[in-house]
């Protein structure tokens, strides 16, 4: 379904990210988790883009084995490293073919390993740029071509320091034809709150969808350190994740009950969306779910 169709019903929407697995074994508890998340009947799901397009092909597999196997409507993210307008045609054109309603277009990070990266050398120097090409797309059985999804930052852009020309980014991605905005993770909704004040203020007036990662251990907060740069721990966080010690379960009883709690600040707030990063693990959000006496989308209200 197209985004604009989705968003359109004016219910908060509730929506999980996966990324595509590398082997077989982690293939098979991926679809055990899509399996168990599949009966909380999300708006959508979106699939992540390995940096510089280093899982195109596993991101294509996923989405289609999403598509013609399960009730689930998967967005593939889509990125500007290491492309030129010929890949981000063939992609589109795949999609269209196979019934892809929408595309999360996203500036991307180049792989870690690519020592000879320069991104002068990619014909989309920008999201926007991205944005603007899809928009243009002519392939697409829907007249209105895919829907488009953009990322937002509440912390702020690592790569954007300035945090007004940080605003006219995201705004241009917007005029270029953005449906919607769906936030990087954040643990303080004070930050979700301002961003999206801010947005309002610069004109921009598309859905902001919050992007929620709950905490699952101690290892894995620091690798959100260093994935989310800039991302914020508050001091009511880190004391209670602090009191939990050693104790893996209850860590992730933390995790689960903070963004519980950020959750439903966010539905009283009126959040057009909640975006879950599930890690490819359903225990989680499952768990919040049930703390906020939420079941199916036939359930669910804004």
């Amino acid at each position: 379904m197209h985004i604009q169709d989705i968003l359109a019903r004016g219910k908060t929407t509730f929506s999980f990210e996966f990324f595509p697995p590398k082997t077989e074994k982690a293939s098979e508890a991926l679809y055990e988790t899509i399996s168990e998340l599949e009966a909380y009947e999300p708006a959508f799901v979106s699939v992540t883009y390995g940096a510089g397009g280093s899982t195109r092909e596993l991101t294509n597999d996923l989405v289609v084995r999403l598509k013609t196997t399960t009730s689930l409507d998967p967005i593939p993210h889509l990125t500007c490293v290491c492309h030129q307008e010929g890949d981000i045609e063939s992609i589109l054109s795949r999609y269209a073919e196979e019934g892809v309603s929408n595309i999360l277009a996203l500036g991307g990070d180049p792989p870690r390993d690519l020592t000879n990266y320069r991104k002068a050398d990619d014909a989309f120097q920008q999201a926007a740029d991205l944005v603007r090409y899809i928009r243009n797309f002519k392939g697409h059985a829907d007249s209105r071509g895919f829907g488009i999804g953009v990322a937002g930052f509440p912390e702020g852009h690592p790569g954007t320091p300035n945090r007004l020309k940080e605003m006219d980014y995201l705004k241009a991605k917007v005029d270029e034809g953005a449906d919607y905005i769906v936030t990087q993770l954040f643990f303080s909704n004070d930050d979700f709150h301002d961003f999206r004040d801010r947005c309002s203020l610069a004109g921009i007036n598309v859905p902001i969808i919050a992007g929620i990662m709950p905490v699952a251990s101690t290892k894995g907060m620091e690798r959100m350190a260093d994935l989310a740069a800039g991302a914020r721990f508050p001091a009511k966080l880190l004391r209670s994740l602090g009191r939990a010690g050693d104790d893996s379960k209850a860590v992730e009883k933390v995790g689960i009950h903070y963004a519980t709690e950020q959750c439903s600040d966010l539905l009283e707030h009126d959040v057009a969306g909640i975006h879950f990063y599930t890690l490819n693990q359903s225990h989680a959000t499952r768990e919040i779910y049930a703390n906020l006496g939420l079941k199916t989308s036939a359930s669910l209200v804004a």
